[in-house]
């Protein structure tokens, strides 16, 4: 994928089989956290408080991986966090049945919460 001028340029490059897979986590992600716009840094979707990412989605050849910067730190009784590097944890999604909505609007509302402290 190539560089691209905003998110639905990024979202339009994603192959098709994936492509509504981001585009339902983007639109959960922008229900869950609705006063705050994604941006493209460092090429993928990242939803911001000021300067500090709170998640990001990324789209690869088999998979979009949702990611949460301090996702090490949120509650998450459903197990599916993986964790990342340093405090990041993320979810890889290969189908739309892989998004828990409620779930991922939970995640990222505990994210908003942690990084709206720090602002």
């Amino acid at each position: 994928m190539g560089k691209h001028a905003n998110v639905q340029e990024y979202a339009a490059d994603v192959p098709e089989g994936l492509r509504d897979v981001l585009e339902k986590a983007l639109a959960v992600v922008g229900e869950a956290m609705p006063e705050v716009e994604p941006a493209l840094w460092h090429g993928q979707p990242t939803w911001s408080v000021g300067k500090q990412p709170v998640c990001f989605l990324k789209a690869y050849p088999k998979y979009v991986t949702f990611g949460l910067w301090n996702g090490q730190l949120i509650e998450d009784g459903s197990g599916r966090l993986e964790a990342m590097s340093r405090q990041m944890a993320g979810v890889k999604l290969r189908a739309l049945d892989d998004i828990d909505a409620a779930l991922f609007a939970d995640w990222v509302k505990q994210a908003h919460a942690l990084e709206v402290k720090k602002a």
